[in-house]
């Protein structure tokens, strides 16, 4: 989501992108409350479930005001406390970060670094309120805030009139393979090549493996027009996480960007 400028302490999200020159994307100039208030007894949590985490919203590293965010590949174990804020009417309708439509009135959060989608627990220390809540998007770019939340979640928190709340966040591990049956997890393979031509394909495949310590394959298949093409991969990996650490290890090997490539049964 673009980032945005507000007359009050409400939230500051942005995209893996640097924002378009003013806010253009916006038909509100502020951001707010909107008319139709919600009862917080009402307001019901996010659902843990697992989803893979896929490319989509998950640029690592990527740049936002002339700074550097990096995806965390450890995240569930992740706990931090810092302040949150909220976004509203202004951005209800757009895009968040992975594609999804942002609504005010989801149980949804902006994060920096956590990978999309993840669920977390929010605590707000001043009142001890919770809500689960999954992150969808990309924010916030204020350095002393540590998320934001929509406009559901901080009803249910309780700081949807004062703008902002100290916080705890806490992730929910939904990707723990020991719970999720082999028919819904996930396979991530890093790829790193394309080819027309099955010998280049084996010779980087070739090139890769000697000592890099994980599996290198190829993928063919016949592409739109009918023609072969030669897919080099390194996997596959059982998690992001996994995958993420080998992407390290590629890179002391391999000067090129690998692209993350995402296989589930919903796909």
């Amino acid at each position: 989501m673009t980032q945005q400028t507000s007359d009050q302490d409400s939230a500051d999200s942005g995209p893996a992108t640097p924002p378009r020159k003013g806010n253009s994307r916006y038909q509100q100039e502020h951001d707010g409350a909107p008319l139709r208030r919600l009862d917080p007894a009402t307001i019901v949590d996010a659902t843990p479930r697992y989803e893979p985490i896929r490319a989509s919203g998950n640029i690592s590293p990527y740049v936002v005001n002339g700074k550097e965010y990096v995806l965390l590949d450890n995240y569930r174990s992740y706990k931090e406390r810092g302040i949150a804020s909220w976004y509203g009417t202004k951005f209800d309708g757009h895009a968040t970060s992975n594609g999804e439509t942002y609504s005010l009135y989801d149980m949804s959060a902006a994060h920096r670094t956590l990978p999309i989608p993840v669920y977390v627990k929010v605590t707000n220390l001043r009142n001890g309120r919770t809500a689960v809540v999954r992150v969808n998007d990309r924010g916030p770019f204020h350095s002393e805030r540590i998320m934001d939340l929509s406009y559901a979640a901080a009803v249910k928190l309780g700081f949807s009139d004062q703008g902002t709340a100290p916080v705890e966040i806490e992730i929910i591990d939904t990707d723990n393979t020991a719970v999720v049956s082999a028919a819904e997890t996930a396979r991530y393979y890093l790829q790193v090549g394309a080819f027309k031509q099955l010998a280049s394909a084996t010779e980087l495949q070739r090139s890769l493996s000697a000592g890099l310590g994980y599996p290198v394959l190829i993928a063919s298949s016949n592409n739109k027009r009918g023609n072969d093409l030669h897919r080099v991969r390194v996997g596959p990996f059982i998690d992001y996480s996994s995958a993420q650490a080998a992407k390290k290890a590629l890179k002391q090997r391999w000067s090129g960007e690998p692209h993350l490539v995402v296989e589930a049964n919903d796909s």
